[in-house]
């Protein structure tokens, strides 16, 4: 018996959460020139948590509320993958470049496999596994082309940004079993909220240097929590419920194929003919983890893992 693989639909959300997230980079480095990195997280997901509070009070087909249980996994995956995340994501951002950032990414999903493996016991296809390593080549081959430029801050936020990718692996393995039963709204609304609340206490860090942000700065803050925290998440919240974790974060490869794209265009960062190889490499491995074949045993999928559509 075949595994039947991720719906296109699925997929489609996953990709267009990627396409949003990988412009959020370059937006973040314009913004790292007048904001600290603590107060643009906080601004960004305390916006995001009022919109989606409008959306889930207008949404009359919600479900039951999360029991307590649920609540705090889903409080948990807020702080993993939006508070720890994206702290580590915009300082690592400060220090390094938009492309760097964009291009680390691609190393996530071996993270998120290799967790899979440790905590949820998950056989992973073989075709998976290859499609992951050959993405996770695909980005070395890029970021060793543009590390040969930048000076000891830039090789401190690559490391930054990587641990920001063991915070997203943890997120993505735990979020599998916290959205159980609801709907990628009341899942994103949930994390939102602690992730936004964490954001609030640790920016007060930068309070000294508050300072009331212009129309440009104000249109790339409302961008960031409008697109890349409400439209990303809520993408990418719908994919995850309806696939593996290590297929859905293998999307996010093409992240650094549209994370060089939009620092080129945005932040004019040189694009290098080894950028464009490794682009390939990422895209080819993307659709390689995507193919399904064979069928795990029972034992394989733990049956709280299992997502109603």
């Amino acid at each position: 018996m075949r595994e039947r693989g991720p719906s296109g639909w699925a997929m489609g959300a996953v990709v267009a959460a990627a396409l949003l997230w990988s412009s959020s980079y370059a937006v973040t480095k314009v913004l790292l020139a007048g904001i600290g990195p603590l107060s643009i997280g906080a601004v960004r997901f305390t916006l995001a948590a009022v919109l989606l509070g409008v959306m889930v009070r207008l949404d009359r087909t919600r479900g039951d509320r999360p029991d307590a249980r649920q609540r705090r996994q889903l409080y948990l995956c807020g702080l993993l993958g939006i508070t720890v995340y994206f702290v580590l994501e915009n300082v690592g951002v400060d220090l390094s470049t938009a492309s760097d950032a964009s291009l680390i990414v691609a190393t996530y999903p071996l993270m998120t496999m290799l967790l899979e493996l440790a905590i949820l016991r998950v056989r992973l296809p073989p075709l998976r596994v290859t499609g992951v390593l050959a993405a996770t080549v695909g980005a070395f081959l890029v970021v060793h082309d543009g590390a040969r430029v930048g000076g000891d801050a830039r090789w401190i936020g690559d490391i930054i940004l990587l641990l920001g990718g063991l915070a997203w692996a943890g997120y993505n393995v735990l979020g599998k079993r916290a959205s159980a039963g609801h709907s990628a709204l009341t899942v994103t609304y949930y994390q939102t909220m602690a992730g936004a609340g964490g954001f609030l206490l640790i920016a007060l860090l930068e309070a000294d240097s508050w300072q009331m942000p212009d129309m440009t700065t104000s249109s790339l803050l409302v961008y960031l929590a409008v697109a890349c925290s409400v439209g990303g998440f809520l993408l990418y919240n719908y994919g995850l419920r309806r696939m593996a974790p290590s297929a859905a974060v293998n999307i996010l490869n093409l992240v650094p194929v549209f994370g060089v794209l939009a620092a080129v265009i945005i932040n004019g960062e040189p694009f290098r003919p080894a950028q464009a190889v490794g682009g390939v490499v990422i895209v080819a491995g993307v659709a390689l983890g995507l193919v399904e074949r064979g069928s795990p045993s029972p034992a394989a999928i733990p049956d709280e893992l299992t997502v109603s559509r």
